[in-house]
C-alpha cells in the first residue's frame, strides 16, 4: 500500500512528482521513486537536471515549484526514474555580486553535495570531455550491501599499529603480484601480507571523489596530476577510479567488501580526509558544487567577496557554520554506518577550528559536536593539528578527550637525535614516555607517533639524501619541506659503498625501534618496512609513476629490514606494558618503576644532559599485563659514531637477560630469543639499537 504523501502531484513528459520529505539531504531511494532534497539559502530558484548516462544534455528539466520549497530546502519526489542509468544535478538562480559574495550562474550545472556516488570519471586517468559542461554527476546507489554482520571493529585506540597507505601507490607497481592493481580490490589481495606484518590498522589517503586532472600538467614527457587528492569534490562519494567495478557502477560495494574483508582479519580502517577546502579553489576556480549553491554558506570569505585560504589551495570551508557544521557531521555519520569506518584523520585540522573570520576559537563548535556526537562515538578522531596559515596546535589541540594529535615534535625529535644531534636527548625521553609534556593532561593515546608520512621523505629516502630531489614536479625543486632532518650518511642517494647501505639500513631499524617501542600510538608509512624509496622525492603529490609505487621487489632485497619491523610489531602486541597509557610511571607489581630510564649504567641519566646513548625499561607486572610471569624489556640507544658498553640493570634471581633484537641483525621470534652472553652487559655497536627481553 502506498502512503499518501508518496502519491505524486505532477507531471512532466513521461514522469511524475510531488512535493519531497526534507530530511535525509540528497538522493534517496523511496517508495517507488527518488526523494530529492538539497539547501541553499541565498539562490532564488532551483532546478532538478536529470540525465541518461553519459548524454551531455538533460532529458528533462524540473524546476521546483515555490511550494516545493521548505524554509531554504529544496525537495522534490519525482517518480518512475531508472536508477542505473539516471545521473542528476542542479541549476540555481541567484544574485551574481562577488563583491558581497554571492556568485549564482543559473547556466552552471552543479553536482550534489550529499551525492552517495560521482559519475562521469570512473576510469583513473581517463581525460575528461572539456566540451561537457556537467562533468562530475550526481549518481544513485542502493544501499542493500550485505555486511554478514560486519561493523566497526572498536579496537581500543592504545592498541593500534597504523599503517599508512595510498590506494592506487600500495599496489600500482607490476611487482605488487595483485589482480586489481592500484583498487580498493588490489589491498584486500593483500591482506594476508598485512597480516604477516602485524598492523592492525590502515589509515587510507583521501579516497572521497576528486578530480585527478585539477592542475594537471605536462612536465619532460609524463602527465603530472592531483594524485593524492586533497582536495575533495565531494564527501559524501568514494572515489569511483580507485574501483575495478566503477564502470559498472559498484564503486561503493567493492569498497565495502574491501573494510568487511578487513574486519574479518582484525584490521581496522582509517580515513583521511580532508574538510578545510574543496576542489573549487579560488575566484578563478571551476563551478563544481559549492559555489554556485551557497558560496557564503560554505566557504570563509574576506569582507570583499574573496577567498580566505588557509588551506593554501585556494578557499577554506567555512566549517563552523551551522550548516557547513552539519554536512560534516552528517559524512562522516553515513562512512560509519554505511561503510563501517573506524575512524578518520582531519587534514590541517586547525582550520576547523577557526570562525567565520579565520580567527581560532577556544571551543570550536565542529570539534566539540564531532567530539561528542554519539554515533562516532567510537571512532578514532584524529588531527592534524596545524594549518597552512601558521597556526600550529600540536599538543594543545582542542580535545574533550576523544581528540588525538598527530605528534610532529615526535618526528622531529627521534630525526634529529638519530643522525647525532645529542641535545635533543632531554626531549626523547618525553616523547618515548607518551610525551606527558604535551598530554599530561590527558593520555599517550592522544599522541599519534610518527616518524614519515606520505608528506616528506620515506624513511629510505630520510638516510639516504641530504636535500630533496623534486625536479620531476616542475617547479624547480621549490616544492615540499626543506628542514627534513634527514642525513645521507655519506653519499646523496643510491650508492655501491657497502658500509653506507649497511648504515642506512640499521638507521632505519634505530628509528623502527624508537617508534614501536615508545608510548603513544605509532604509524608506520607503508614501504618503510622494506626500504621504499621515492628517489629523494619529498613532495611526490603529482606523481603517477614509480617515484609514488612500492616496489615490492624490494621486500626480497630487504628482508632482513622487513623481518626486524614485523619483529617489533609482535613485540609491541605481545606486551600491553609497550601500549599503555597512563602516565603513571611509579612502582608496579614487579617492585621496579613501570618505565625508567637509564644511561650507559643502570639507574643513572642526567635527563637534562645532551648526550647520544641512553636505555630505557619497561617492567611488566604479570597481573596487569594478563600473562604467567612478570617480564622486562630494556632498549638500547647508541646514536653515538663509536661502540659503547652498556651495563644490564640486576634483575631477579629467577631471570635471564635475552636478546630479542639488534640492529647489527640479530633477530628472534618470541620464545626463541638468544641467551645474554653476559648477564651484566653488553657492546653495542655505533649508531645501533638494542631490545633485550628477561623471562
Amino acid at each position: 500500500m502506498r502512503l499518501i504523501d508518496t502519491f505524486p502531484t505532477n507531471k512532466i513528459g513521461d514522469l511524475e512528482y510531488r512535493i519531497g520529505r526534507v530530511f535525509p539531504f540528497g538522493a534517496t531511494i523511496t517508495d517507488g521513486g527518488v526523494n530529492f532534497s538539497i539547501f541553499s539559502k541565498e539562490a532564488k530558484s532551483c532546478t532538478l537536471m536529470l540525465y541518461h548516462h553519459g548524454d551531455k544534455k538533460p532529458f528533462v528539466r524540473i524546476p521546483f515549484p515555490e511550494e516545493f520549497r521548505i524554509g531554504d530546502v529544496y525537495t522534490m519526489m519525482v517518480f518512475g526514474i531508472n536508477l542505473d542509468t539516471m545521473e542528476y544535478g542542479y541549476c540555481f538562480d541567484g544574485e551574481y555580486d562577488p563583491q558581497r559574495g554571492l556568485r549564482f550562474d543559473k547556466t552552471k550545472v552543479l553536482l550534489d553535495p550529499y551525492a552517495k556516488s560521482v559519475s562521469g570519471r570512473t576510469v583513473w586517468g581517463r581525460k575528461p570531455d572539456p566540451k561537457d559542461p556537467f562533468q562530475h554527476r550526481g549518481h544513485i546507489i542502493r544501499e542493500d550491501f550485505d555486511w554478514e554482520g560486519d561493523k566497526p571493529l572498536e579496537i581500543r585506540q592504545k592498541d593500534l599499529i597504523i599503517y599508512e597507505m595510498h590506494v592506487r601507490s600500495f599496489t600500482n607497481h607490476p611487482s605488487s603480484g595483485v589482480r586489481y592493481k592500484g583498487m580498493y580490490a588490489g589491498i584486500l589481495e593483500k591482506v594476508p601480507y598485512l597480516k604477516e606484518l602485524g598492523i592492525n590498522c590502515i589509515e587510507l589517503m583521501p579516497i572521497f571523489e576528486f578530480d585527478e586532472f585539477e592542475n594537471s600538467r605536462e612536465v619532460n614527457g609524463r602527465t603530472l596530476y592531483n594524485y593524492w587528492g586533497y582536495s575533495t569534490v565531494n564527501f559524501f562519494a568514494p572515489k569511483a577510479g580507485y574501483a575495478a567495478s566503477a564502470p559498472f557502477g559498484m564503486e561503493a560495494d567493492e569498497l565495502k567488501n574491501l573494510v568487511r574483508h578487513l574486519h574479518k582479519n582484525g584490521i581496522e580502517i582509517i580515513l583521511d580526509v580532508v574538510f578545510n577546502h574543496t576542489a573549487e579553489g579560488n575566484e578563478n576556480g571551476p563551478y563544481i558544487s559549492y559555489r554556485g549553491i551557497d558560496n557564503r554558506t560554505y566557504y570563509l570569505l574576506t569582507p570583499d567577496g574573496w577567498y580566505y585560504n588557509f588551506s593554501g589551495c585556494g578557499n577554506t570551508l567555512n566549517c563552523n557554520n551551522a550548516v557547513a557544521r552539519n554536512m560534516i557531521l552528517d559524512c562522516l555519520r553515513y562512512w560509519i554506518s554505511s561503510y563501517h569506518i573506524d575512524g578518520f584523520r582531519f587534514d590541517l585540522a586547525s582550520i576547523l577550528t577557526r570562525d567565520e573570520n579565520g580567527a581560532p576559537m577556544m571551543s570550536p563548535p565542529l570539534i566539540e559536536t564531532l567530539a561528542n556526537d554519539p554515533v562516532l562515538g567510537k571512532a578514532n578522531l584524529i588531527a592534524e593539528a596545524w594549518d597552512a596559515g601558521g597556526l600550529y596546535q600540536v599538543g594543545k589541540f582542542p580535545s574533550w578527550n576523544r581528540w588525538s594529535e598527530w605528534n610532529g615534535k615526535y618526528r622531529d625529535c627521534v630525526r634529529k637525535f638519530i643522525k647525532g644531534e645529542g641535545d635533543r636527548a632531554p626531549e626523547i625521553y618525553w616523547r618515548i614516555r607518551g610525551s606527558n609534556d604535551m598530554y599530561g593532561g590527558r593520555s599517550s593515546e592522544a599522541s599519534i607517533n610518527f616518524i614519515t608520512c606520505h608528506d616528506g621523505f620515506t624513511m629510505y629516502d630520510l638516510v639516504s639524501y641530504n636535500g630533496k630531489h623534486n625536479e620531476a614536479n616542475g617547479e624547480n625543486n621549490n616544492d615540499g619541506c626543506n628542514d627534513n632532518e634527514s642525513w645521507n650518511c655519506g653519499a646523496e642517494g643510491e650508492t655501491d659503498d657497502p658500509g653506507i647501505n649497511a648504515l642506512r639500513i640499521r638507521q632505519m631499524k634505530n628509528m623502527m625501534t624508537i617508534l614501536l617501542t615508545s608510548r603513544g600510538v605509532p604509524m608506520l608509512l607503508s614501504g618503510d618496512e622494506f626500504a621504499n624509496t621515492q628517489w629523494g622525492n619529498n613532495n611526490a603529490y603529482c606523481q603517477d609513476n614509480d617515484i609514488s609505487y612500492l616496489d615490492w621487489s624490494n621486500l626480497k632485497k630487504h628482508k632482513d629490514l622487513f623481518e626486524y619491523v614485523k619483529n617489533l610489531v609482535a613485540l609491541r602486541n605481545e606486551h600491553p606494558v609497550l601500549r599503555e597509557s597512563s602516565f603513571d610511571l611509579g612502582k608496579n607489581g614487579t617492585g621496579y618503576p613501570e618505565l625508567s630510564f637509564h644511561s650507559q649504567k643502570a639507574w643513572q641519566l642526567d635527563e637534562s644532559a645532551s648526550t647520544l646513548n641512553f636505555a630505557y625499561l619497561y617492567a611488566e607486572d604479570h597481573d596487569k599485563a594478563g600473562t604467567k610471569k612478570d617480564c622486562f624489556i630494556y632498549v638500547a640507544v647508541n646514536a653515538f659514531w663509536e661502540d659503547c658498553y652498556y651495563e644490564l640493570p640486576v634483575i631477579p634471581d629467577n631471570m635471564n637477560w635475552y636478546i630479542r633484537l639488534n640492529s647489527y641483525g640479530e633477530c628472534y621470534a618470541s620464545g626463541k630469543e638468544r641467551k645474554a652472553d653476559d648477564r651484566n652487559g653488553f657492546m653495542l655497536g655505533a649508531r645501533g639499537t638494542a631490545v633485550y627481553i628477561a623471562r
